[in-house]
């Protein structure tokens, strides 16, 4: 394995420890890390740049294999998540920054955070990048609608500045980045082992962003928040998984749903916050992309040593 292999890697194993460092150094010294809020658009695009560098036509192709479980995980991903925070910031009773905090991070597509806990889950990784990629390239269309129609009871929501910003932090770089694999494969070859590190720290400095720009407020209601985040995700792993079973999908199959709508781009939710509403609205996508990144890997490591288990004893 490759110096930058075992640095990306590393990075990825130790991403919640990083965005608990940064969260917690910007709540200390804020005054460092406020600057990083107006780059949030830029730092998602260089991630979703990356995406679009690894976007292979099989990813697409299991639709028509498999076209039952593709389109299960896509409904489930949009369906699942945004009701889910709808429930949780009416049941809550969320303050209006908050519960569209909530709900944009909800309307999300997967992360591709989530590939990678398929993996570990002894998932189908396959069904679980498939779905990443459809919903990924949905999301300039669905993410507006969703996010106009759950939230705009809460503040007004603009469904074409919606659109026109996941087109520019989304579509437009995995265009490019699509592009570049094409004109430039060979560099893209040799710098795709670099790109789970970049895709780190582009995270780390969003969340410090956030969270640098919305100290008082997360001071004040961080716990709340905080607790949402956990049922919303924790809610989400196990719908998606019931959902999936209801389906009679195969058992690989069910895990990588169940990870799939669990986990989500909570960079994408940020950039929206930031952009749309007031900075606050952006401290759940925050919390969300430390939380999911600590249950996604224990449930990964539950279903992954329950199949290892299962085969020794074969």
């Amino acid at each position: 394995m490759g110096i930058l292999q075992k640095i990306g890697k590393f990075a990825g194993n130790t991403f919640a420890i990083w965005v608990l460092v940064a969260a917690g150094l910007a709540i200390w010294t804020p005054e460092y890390f406020t600057w990083i809020g107006s780059y949030i658009t830029i730092l998602l695009g260089i991630v979703m740049f990356g995406m679009g560098m690894t976007l292979k036509l099989d990813d697409f192709k299991l639709i028509l294999q498999y076209p039952k479980g593709v389109i299960i995980g896509i409904v489930s991903q949009f369906v699942i998540m945004p009701l889910l925070a709808f429930a949780l910031a009416k049941i809550f009773n969320l303050p209006p920054e908050i519960a569209v905090g909530v709900i944009l991070v909800g309307c999300c597509p997967g992360g591709t955070s989530s590939n990678v806990m398929t993996f570990l889950a002894k998932g189908n990784t396959a069904l679980s990048v498939t779905i990443t990629s459809f919903t990924t390239l949905l999301a300039p269309f669905v993410t507006p609608a969703l996010i106009y129609l759950l939230a705009s009871e809460w503040l007004p929501v603009s469904f074409m500045a919606m659109f026109m910003s996941v087109i520019k932090v989304v579509l437009i770089p995995i265009i490019l980045g699509i592009l570049a694999q094409f004109l430039f494969r060979p560099i893209v070859e040799k710098s795709i082992d670099i790109l789970p590190t970049i895709s780190v720290v582009a995270i780390v400095m969003i969340v410090a962003a956030v969270v640098s720009g919305s100290r008082d407020k997360i001071l004040e209601t961080g716990l709340i928040i905080f607790a949402i985040v956990i049922l919303h995700n924790g809610l989400g792993y196990l719908i998606g998984y019931l959902v999936a079973k209801l389906f009679k999908l195969k058992y690989d199959d069910q895990k990588a749903v169940s990870i799939e709508v669990g986990m989500q781009n909570s960079g994408l939710g940020a950039q929206l916050a930031m952009a749309h509403f007031d900075p606050v609205s952006a401290v759940p996508s925050a919390i969300f992309s430390f939380w999911h990144n600590i249950s996604g890997p224990i449930l990964a490591t539950y279903w992954g040593s329950k199949a290892n288990k299962k085969e020794n004893s074969k």
